[in-house]
């Protein structure tokens, strides 16, 4: 009997590291979906690379696995140009929605990607974060 190819996303095309996803949501074109939130960003390399940031507000283990498994075969069937990084916040409603319906809400969010970057973007401001930097407390 046959094997089904493996269909994981190697190491190389995943991004793992906190200041990689600062970057992409610092210096990125963020697009809102229905069902997601894409943020795109130049990485400088030669792949391209998916990150998924699925938090305990979204649900259980159970939900936020589910989406990420959604996220990564989305990713995987519409793989972009190389060297961006490709950030996927996955919303609730993103868990119960028919596949075609995700495959549609991501394309859409990639073609208004694509009319984003025809204008001019600068990297948005950061607030401060409480707790860093500033006076010391003696």
């Amino acid at each position: 009997m046959p094997t089904k190819a493996k269909e994981t996303l190697p190491r190389a095309e995943r991004v793992l590291r906190r200041p990689d996803f600062e970057r992409a949501y610092d210096t990125g074109a963020r697009i809102n979906g229905r069902f997601m939130t894409v943020f795109v960003a130049g990485n400088g390399g030669t792949v391209t690379r998916l990150g998924i940031a699925a938090t305990r507000k979204m649900g259980g283990a159970v939900e936020r696995n589910r989406a990420k498994r959604l996220a990564r075969e989305l990713f995987r069937r519409h793989k972009l140009e190389a060297g961006l990084d490709v950030i996927i916040v996955p919303r609730r409603e993103m868990v119960d929605a028919p596949f075609a319906t995700l495959e549609a809400d991501y394309l859409a969010a990639l073609a208004r990607r694509d009319r984003l970057s025809t204008r001019s973007r600068s990297p948005r401001p950061r607030p401060p974060r409480p707790g860093r930097g500033g006076a010391s407390h003696l």
